[in-house]
Parts: structure tokens; sequence; C-alpha cells
């Protein structure tokens, strides 16, 4: 077993790994930049480093200096959590060189599902579905005219070496095509370091669907279960849940099973994640995400399997500690990621001090978080807060009780997204499931109902004397942060 793991991350995530490692009985060890030297994460750990200015680039992608400090504190694992070199194929093999565990797939799997168009190549040898498209690189107009006139308009020109959306462009006719490559290609060439894209048919309005997979070194691999998470901006996830008000316990076992057999095929070792666009009934594969996923929790909410720590067990060269018939769904789980953004401004990040911080409570309530009252928002990363985790017996319940948790979230001294999650639970298409990737787009009310919520909260707070004193609910508001602030002081 591993006995001590360096975090190559920082916030929440690495909070979520030190408490798996506490669990675990293995040390943790924090590395953090000079704008991060106040950090609830750097505090928690049993050991912390500086690493370098606020840039990621000169701190937490610093691979040299991550495997330095590995070094010097005897760590024997690095867990990388998600963004930063998580999914890095380079730190995975300097990792390997050294000797040191990584938490995470090998440096050859991240290699190879790095590249979009390798994966594709590898789920269709799996059996797994995927979107009609190329199965090679398109380097000239003839090819990608020849394969938008197959799968027909409109077509989405992908990088290869790509994620999170970037460079991604929708092409609605053959008029668009040419400059849509060329850009595509210079996006890709600029910030991926190669120029390789590929073709895809473009879906509408569907919902993304993923797939937590688990692989171990012992040749086995299992799903757990699904989540749903097609209510985005710009690509990037908002809220998640768990399992889809969409799939069937039939697609799940079909497209679970075909999922785990290909991350078996390709010695898939940690935790993992098969994205799929879902439209008419059917689930098309799109990518893999290597790596542990923001809204893992939701996952571990519904089947109590503890995905962190397993990932920790596979990178130690133990089996996996459950099979597939030990995975259940109990009930229904729902996260919203609590950013610094005003939602008002689309979504424009607003970093800055905490003035006042009280998390909600009760049955059924999760939150992941690396702030404290007092502490500042730093401008240089992802602007997240925390992620609110609910759970409830049916999916009616759990909207119920993340209207009260959000209604108890009491963040003051920045703009927060807030009153978005509030109105996206008051929404009627999402009560009754109606979900789909252009969802924000789509409920053009939402600003309005934002809005109407803002002043439903003003005229609470005259009417409540408990709320209409801020002095005193500030001086509440400390108290119940107290005992968390002596102890990381």
């Amino acid at each position: 077993m591993i006995k001590k793991i360096l975090i190559a991350n920082r916030g929440e995530i690495a909070v979520r790994i030190m408490r798996a490692c506490r669990e675990m009985g293995i040390q943790s060890v924090a590395v953090y930049s000079e704008a991060d030297k106040d950090a609830l994460f750097a505090k928690f750990a049993d050991e912390a480093y500086h690493i370098g200015p606020a840039p990621a680039v000169l701190s937490y992608l610093k691979m040299e200096k991550l495997i330095e400090v590995a070094k010097e504190c005897g760590a024997d694992g690095i867990h990388p959590g998600y963004g930063f070199l998580a999914e890095n194929p380079k730190f995975a093999q300097i990792c390997e060189d050294e000797g040191i565990k990584f938490v995470g797939p090998s440096s050859r799997v991240l290699s190879l599902l790095g590249d979009k168009v390798a994966a594709r190549r590898e789920m269709i040898r799996a059996g797994v579905p995927v979107v009609p498209g190329t199965d090679e690189c398109v380097t000239n107009f003839k090819q990608a005219e020849s394969i938008a006139k197959e799968t027909g308009y409109p077509v989405i020109i992908k990088p290869s070496g790509g994620g999170g959306g970037i460079g991604m462009t929708i092409v609605w006719n053959k008029a668009e095509l040419a400059k849509a490559l060329e850009s595509t290609q210079a996006i890709a060439a600029t910030t991926f370091g190669i120029a390789d894209v590929y073709i895809e048919k473009y879906l509408t309005n569907p919902r993304h669907i993923e797939f937590q997979l688990l692989g171990d070194s012992h040749g086995n691999a299992i799903h757990v279960g699904e989540r749903e998470c097609s209510i985005q901006r710009r690509h990037q996830k908002l809220i998640e849940e768990s399992p889809s008000p969409a799939v069937s316990a039939k697609l799940r076992k079909e497209i679970g099973e075909k999922a785990a057999n290909a991350a078996r095929m390709v010695g898939y070792e940690g935790a993992g994640t098969m994205e799929f666009l879902y439209s008419g009934g059917k689930l098309y594969f799109m990518e893999v995400n290597a790596r542990v996923q923001v809204e893992h929790p939701v996952t571990e909410m519904v089947t109590g399997v503890d995905i962190v720590k397993e990932g920790i067990r596979i990178a130690s060269g133990l089996p996996l500690s459950i099979t597939q018939n030990d995975v259940k769904i109990q009930g229904s789980a729902i996260e919203c990621r609590i950013n610094a953004e005003d939602p008002f401004q689309d979504f424009v990040p607003t970093p800055g001090k905490i003035r006042s911080y009280n998390a909600p409570g009760g049955l059924g309530i999760r939150v992941d978080s690396g702030v404290y009252s007092g502490y500042t928002i730093p401008p240089f990363y992802d602007p997240m807060i925390a992620k609110l985790i609910v759970w409830g017996r049916d999916r009616s319940e759990t909207i119920s009780r993340m209207r009260r948790a959000l209604y108890e979230y009491v963040i003051t001294g920045m703009k927060t997204n807030i009153p978005f999650h509030l109105a996206v639970m008051e929404n009627p298409r999402y009560v009754k499931g109606e979900l789909g990737t252009h969802f924000i787009e789509a409920e053009t009310t939402l600003l309005d109902d934002m809005r109407s919520i803002i002043e439903r909260e003003i005229s609470l707070e005259e009417k409540l004397p408990r709320m209409s004193d801020e002095k005193k609910r500030v001086a509440a508001i400390a108290a119940v942060a107290a005992v968390t602030q002596v102890r990381y002081q």
C-alpha cells in the first residue's frame, strides 16, 4: 500500500483526497502556490510545501518541481486530482521512471485515450456505439467535404488532442466548412501543440451522460452507474445528477457493460469516466476522461462506493474491493457547483474575499469545499467555491432538499451563482427531467427567475428579525465557522 501521497492539485479536490488518505492511514502532502498559502488544503495536509508563484504554469504545472518535492518528503505516490496534470502522459511517464506511483492510468493509456481519434477507434473495436464521423484525422478540405456529405450537416470539427470544448466548431452547411476547418486546426495547433482534427455528426440538443469506471491491474473493470451532466454553459458543467432520468435499467446495463469491457481491453487502471451523448433514445461515445471527475460525489452518494479510495487502492496494486454485482443504485443525488461568478453577467468570475460563510447541513447534505470565512478566492484559477451534493430517496425529494440547502447557503463578499441554481431547481422542465446541453440558452426566463428569487430573499430578510439585522446575522455565521477557523489558523 502507498504510504505517503503528494497531492498535485489545490482547492476542494485536494481536501477530498486528503480526507481519503486520512481514513486509509496514508500521509498526505500538499503543494501550494503563493496565492494559496492561506488556503484550507495547505493547512489540512500532514505536510505542505511552497512550489512557486501564483500562475499555474509556474507552480502546479511545474513537473520537475513536483517530483523534487515528492523525493524530498519521501512520497511514494502522487495524486493529480482533476485538471492541471491529471491526464498528462508525460507527467505520468516521469512518475513511472522515478518509481513514484501515479494515482491514475499508465502513461501509455493516457496517450492512447488523450488522442480522441485513437480513442474512437478503440471504442469501435470494443463495440461501444460512437457518434457517426471519421475514424482518422482530417487534414484537408476534400476529406472534410466527403465526411460531412456522408454524415449530413450539421457537423462538428474537434481537435484530436483537445478537451473541455476548446476549439470545437459547429458547421451548418458546406459554405462554412473550409473556414471552420482552417480555424479549428489553427486553434488545435496553438492550444494543444498538434493541429490534428476530426469530424463528427453534430447532435443539436443531446443530453450529456457519462459512466463512472473503475479498473485495476488484475484484469477487473466495472462501471458504477451513470451521471447526467446536461446543465452546462460553454461546455462547462454546472449541475450533475445520478442516476439520469433518461437512462433505463436495461440501457444502463447494456452500455455500462460495454464501457467496462472497453476499459478492460485498453488496460485501464484507476478511476475514469466514459462520456456519451444521448439522442433519439441512443447513447453515443464522446470521449474518456482518464481521471477522477469533479462530479464523482453524486455517484458516491447513490452507490456508497468511495471512488477516491478505490483509485488509491488500485494505484497500490490491490484489486478492486467490489464487483459489478455489488454496485446498487439507491435513491437520487444532485450536485450544484457553487462558483464565485455572476450569472447575470454571463457567469463572469467574481474572485475576492469571503466576508461570511455558512454551509447548509442536515440529512442527505454533503459539501465538498476548500474555503472558509475570511478566505480570499484568488483570480488565477477556477472560481469554484464548493460543490453542494444532496441525496434523496427519489429525484423529487432530492430537488426539494437541494432547494432547502441552497436557501441555507450563505456566502457574502462576492457574487455567486446560487440564484442560478435556485432558478433551475424551480424550473418546470428541469423538475420533469427534460434536459439537454442547450438547456440554459433555451430557458429564456432563467434571468427573470433569478431576479424574482433575489427579490423574494430580500423580502424575507425584511420580514424576519433574524435576517434583518446584518450584524447579528454575520455574528451567527462567524460563530458557526469559528471551530474551523481556529483549527486552521
